[in-house]
């Protein structure tokens, strides 16, 4: 295979890998706290010992989109959205990790918890507990939860060292791998969930054109294809 077909292949993975992100953005439009991806094309540069350079496209890096979602009101006494920036500080079986979908709930033990019974932990890393019998339930700005006015603990609000190198480990959590500390530039609303922040209409756009792109290098590399064996044919004859 010749330059032009090598290039053009690495543009079809890569076009693949960015449709199957724009479906899982469809699907997740409407995931409470679900933040968009898209996909990052670099190009690489190769000299070649006796010949010009060959470039290839790949498309292995991801971007997510930390745009703030729709906030819309629901009511829950323990829904809670982020406004501005910020995370939800969790604990799962595989160590804490950051997430902006705040439909909680208090669990049998007491401990507020995720919609998977993940545990909801306080700026300190500590478990966030709602005593039985708890009523009048209301929340501040900065997390504090009070039960008639006495505090009963307080939601943490985080924010990763560095929100590019977070990892996406499940549609709406994220690891931390290079550390977060508690922010103060979100505010925490009460009976409030954050809506996805995808667009359906422009990443069906999108998918459209990725097709489009798609089925034009599937046409290319037909046309090559049928050069070479015509060059072929004219060889052996």
């Amino acid at each position: 295979m010749e330059n032009a077909g090598y290039t053009t292949v690495t543009r079809q993975s890569g076009l693949q890998r960015e449709m199957r992100v724009i479906a899982n953005n469809i699907a997740n439009a409407a995931t409470s706290g679900f933040q968009q991806e898209g996909i990052v094309f670099s190009e690489y540069v190769k000299s070649v010992d006796g010949a010009s350079s060959i470039s290839m496209g790949q498309a292995n890096a991801r971007h997510t989109s930390f745009s703030q979602g729709a906030l819309t009101q629901t009511g829950g006494q323990f829904d809670f959205a982020i406004e501005g920036e910020g995370f939800f500080l969790v604990e799962t079986p595989a160590g804490q990790r950051l997430t902006r979908a705040g439909g909680f709930s208090p669990n049998a033990e007491g401990d507020l918890v995720t919609a998977d019974g993940y545990r909801v932990l306080g700026p300190d890393g500590t478990p966030v507990f709602i005593p039985a019998g708890a009523d009048d339930i209301s929340v501040s700005a900065d997390g504090t939860i009070s039960s008639n006015g006495d505090p009963l603990g307080q939601v943490g609000v985080v924010q990763p060292e560095n929100p590019q190198g977070l990892v996406r480990e499940d549609g709406v959590m994220f690891r931390a791998d290079e550390g977060f500390q508690p922010s103060d530039r979100g505010r925490i609303l009460q009976r409030f969930i954050e809506s996805s922040n995808v667009n359906p209409i422009l990443q069906l756009t999108r998918m459209i054109e990725v097709q489009r792109a798609y089925e034009l290098g599937a046409s290319f590399l037909e046309a090559e294809d049928e050069r070479v064996r015509q060059a072929m044919r004219a060889i052996s004859q």
